[in-house]
């Protein structure tokens, strides 16, 4: 690897400009990375102006203007932008809000299929999917011309399904990195009046992302905390109306709560988005077409929040919980630290095919990325992870091959889909979703 004093960070969609912030400010606050030269790459030469001027603010205020700090607009420069990269971060989106998100939500509607998310499972996962991974073959084969050494850390969504096919099909070493692990327990200790329980508590996750489950959790004296935890969840979905009604009831009827939001969670299986019983979108306080509001109120606001960040020149940060510049930290100085990652199973998860991407606790160090035995998961939440990884495998067989049979397939095999529609208008469906994609989607035989 490269002298840190000479490192180079590639920023994949750092038009996504908060979320380039945290990251890239991440590395500016940590000794061992805060010199590096930061690439970023884009295809929105806005966007990318913007994050350039906040990111140099950044620099010049809490960094002494250590960092150098370049930009590549274009695929015409995205080889020039991974060039000699030591870590690339993800966090593209192709085909934006507009038209790709819109047409995933509004034509499954048509059929009579609702969503809240789509960007993780469901028939909208899977367009995300069958749109992104081309995007992301070309990524790799430019990385194994001028950065094959290069750490890949994937934050786009869907994750398994990219991440996946990253591991399996490229040659390319890649990580899958989401926000929900490090914050699942906590959350649900708030949320359940158990902040008391916080500090020195020791805890497992595994499963699959947006899907991994809180396996054990113990306080810092060794006592189980499941106990009271089931107790209280029960009781609070059983008295009030909250955001986390699908996750409990989880709790109650699986025994165990997840990682990832109850409005992601209520549309990865076939139980609560249901048109034969409508009653229970109230009754689990479930916000369809939640996504694309959040994406509206995010446009919108972002001129604001731009103008309100360099109104006085003064922008700062302080390091986040993310785990981007911890894994970096961790390669470069051999510093060991714990993530919750997702990586191909290979017997990692017993119960749980060898071919899906799962997340399970990882050791970063010196020598890469490390994931952990855990063992099988209690039946019933493998048969809840199963049920989403075989709709991934054949998302990914899809991409791979070219034949849209493997589209119509993992449709009917996703839970929420297959459950609402008839093989027919699965096919329909999916034929129309494609047409309508036009030049974002690849074409399939």
């Amino acid at each position: 690897m490269q002298g840190v004093e000479m490192m180079k960070i590639t920023f994949m969609g750092a038009g996504s400009t908060v979320f380039a912030r945290n990251v890239i400010g991440d590395c500016m606050c940590t000794p061992s990375l805060c010199g590096s030269e930061f690439a970023l790459y884009d295809i929105d030469s806005d966007r990318l102006k913007e994050s350039e001027i906040i990111l140099s603010a950044i620099n010049k205020n809490i960094n002494e203007s250590k960092a150098k700090i370049t930009t590549y607009l274009g695929e015409e420069n995205r080889k020039d932008a991974l060039r000699g990269a030591s870590f690339v971060i993800n966090a593209i989106q192709v085909g934006g809000y507009e038209p790709c998100t819109v047409t995933d939500f509004e034509i499954p509607k048509k059929y009579g299929l609702r969503q809240t998310i789509a960007d993780t499972m469901g028939i909208g996962g899977i367009m995300r999917a069958l749109r992104t991974i081309p995007v992301m073959k070309a990524f790799a084969d430019d990385m194994e011309e001028v950065c094959p050494d290069a750490w890949f850390l994937n934050y786009t969504n869907p994750m398994a399904m990219l991440t996946g096919y990253m591991q399996r099909y490229t040659n390319i070493k890649t990580i899958g990195l989401c926000h929900s692990v490090q914050g699942c327990s906590k959350h649900l200790l708030d949320s359940l009046g158990l902040e008391d329980k916080l500090e020195g508590r020791t805890e497992k996750i595994a499963g699959i992302n947006h899907m991994g489950w809180l396996l054990e959790i113990y306080d810092k004296d060794g006592n189980d905390l499941y106990p009271e935890i089931r107790k209280r969840a029960k009781e609070k979905n059983a008295t009030e109306k909250h955001w986390d009604m699908v996750r409990y009831d989880y709790i109650d009827k699986l025994g165990y709560y997840c990682t990832e939001s109850s409005e992601h969670n209520s549309e990865y299986n076939p139980f609560y988005i249901k048109s034969k019983y409508p009653e229970m979108i109230e009754k689990f306080n479930i916000p369809l077409d939640e996504y694309p509001r959040r994406c509206v109120n995010q446009i919108e606001g972002w001129a604001k929040q731009r103008d309100e960040i360099l109104a006085d020149g003064k922008i700062t940060h302080e390091r986040s919980e993310e785990y981007a510049s911890y894994i970096m930290e961790a390669i470069v100085t051999n510093k060991p630290y714990k993530i919750g990652g997702n990586v191909i199973n290979n017997g990692l998860i017993d119960n749980l095919p060898k071919e899906a991407c799962v997340e399970v606790p990882c050791l970063v160090d010196g020598s890469g990325i490390t994931p952990c035995k855990v063992g099988p998961l209690p039946l019933q939440l493998a048969a809840m992870n199963s049920s989403n990884i075989y709709a991934q495998l054949l998302t990914i067989e899809a991409a791979v091959t070219g034949k849209k049979q493997y589209i119509y397939n993992a449709a009917m095999m996703d839970p929420h889909t297959g459950a609402e529609l008839s093989i027919e208008d699965i096919y329909a469906m999916v034929d129309e979703l494609i047409e309508a994609h036009g030049d974002w989607m690849p074409k399939f035989e």
